[in-house]
Order: structure tokens, then sequence, then C-alpha cells
């Protein structure tokens, strides 16, 4: 059976948008963005973060001289150690000797009630040298005389000089005028003088700076320090009258010597 001619055709649909007509209508694409689409007319910059400080180590060749410059102090620190020691053990320096040769006391005069004491002290100290390479120099001396821990009276001495094997006499010559002692001191003397021999032990304390030297070798200063404990002086009567004294025993009262 044959179509009739007023049969439409189907129409057939691609997807594509028809072919623009000649009077200009057809599909439209959307416009571009303007060219000035910024108000400069270019994109601002990003950003701009500074970049973080950067930590400089130090130059390795400061580290490697304060090493090699620590290294040398070190050795020579030691060097200098072994040196001294090895001169102190040659030289082998001693500390000089000691003792009370000779005392005496004159004008002594205790007062119980006042609590004062008078009194001249005379002491003669004998002072040896027993080293054979070193030479000792004696520099800002004093001496005092104690009873037991208390001091009656205290004095400067002379500085003086000791050359390798010398023997010096020095005098120590102290004075009690009317000094304060305390109610200990007065009864402990009161005892020792109301003995059969009347003997009163006195301490003598000698302090000195003393420096060692042999040849162009020499010691820093350093502080000698003389113990010279319970120095007998007889005053012979076994009472309280009498006013002088001298030590008692013909050997030096030797003394203790600490550096």
């Amino acid at each position: 059976m044959s179509s009739s001619a007023g049969d439409p055709k189907p129409t057939v649909v691609t997807g594509y948008p028809a072919p623009a007509s000649a009077s200009g209508s057809g599909y439209s694409y959307p416009a571009p963005p303007p060219t000035s689409y910024y108000p400069n007319g270019a994109p601002p910059p990003p950003p701009f973060y500074p970049p973080p400080p950067a930590y400089a180590p130090p130059p390795r060749y400061n580290t490697t001289i304060l090493r090699r410059l620590l290294s040398v102090a070190v050795a020579v620190f030691i060097l200098l150690g072994l040196l001294a020691l090895i001169i102190w053990l040659v030289l082998r320096p001693r500390l000089p000797e000691f003792a009370v040769s000779s005392a005496a006391v004159t004008g002594f005069n205790l007062s119980s009630q006042q609590q004062q004491l008078s009194a001249s002290f005379d002491f003669n100290l004998t002072v040896h040298n027993p080293n054979r390479k070193m030479r000792i120099y004696y520099e800002r001396v004093t001496a005092s005389v104690l009873y037991a821990s208390d001091i009656l009276s205290e004095n400067s001495l002379a500085p003086f000089y000791q050359g390798t094997g010398d023997t010096t006499v020095l005098r120590a010559q102290l004075a009690a005028l009317g000094g304060y002692v305390n109610s200990d001191v007065v009864r402990g003397i009161e005892s020792d003088r109301g003995r059969g021999d009347g003997a009163v032990g006195f301490n003598v304390r000698v302090f000195s700076w003393v420096r060692f030297r042999s040849g162009a070798w020499r010691t820093r200063w350093h502080t000698l320090r003389v113990f010279c404990d319970d120095v007998p002086i007889g005053f012979g009567n076994g009472t309280n009258a009498a006013t002088t004294g001298n030590l008692l025993g013909s050997a030096p009262k030797k003394c203790v010597v600490n550096l």
C-alpha cells in the first residue's frame, strides 16, 4: 500500500545547532570577559612573605683555633706544674725551726678585783734555717703572748733574712699596761703562782709572711705560724707577791711550726 503524498517526513535531530540564517538569527555563545576586568589592567601580584632568617653557623676555623689554643694552654699548665714539682723535689725546702731559748717577766702585777694585768715580757726565740739550698725571707712579723687562749700583749717585730743553714735570735718584747683580763685568766694565773715553783705556763705565738728562694727560683709568699705552748715562767716563791719570773729549765722550749 502506497503512502499518500500528503504525509510529512520524520525529522532527524543531530544535536548541533542549525546554521545561522542569512538574516543573522541563530544560536549565540556567551560573550568573553572584558579585557579590562582588573582596575589596573593586570592581576595584582601575589602577597610577599619574607623568608625566615637563615642561621649562619660559626665559621669552622674559629672553633678549630679555640680548641688548639685550649690544648696549648692545658699543656703549658701541666708542664709548669711538673717543672715546679721537680724543682721542689730537688731543693726539698724545709720549714724553719723555732724554740724559746730564754724568757723573763718583770713588773708583774695582777689585780684580781679590777681584773687588770701589768707586766713586761721579754722572749728570745732561736730561729734556724735547716735548708742547704734555700734562703728564707721574713716579712710582717708579729709576736704575742697569751694565757690559755686570751691575748695578754702583742707587738710587731722587724723583718729579717736567713741564708742557708743560718741561725737567728729573734727578740720579742711585749708589755701589758693595765690591760683587762677575764675572771678565768685571773683565777688560772693565781692558782699557778700559788704552787711550789710558782710556774705559770704562757703561750707564745709568732706569725710571719715567708718566702723561700734559691737562685732565680722563688716561692710565693706564705703565712708562717709558730706555736710555742706552755712556756713555763717560774716566779719562785709559791705566792702571788713575786713580780719577776724566768724561764724554767735549761733546754729551750721547742715550738710547732706550720705553713
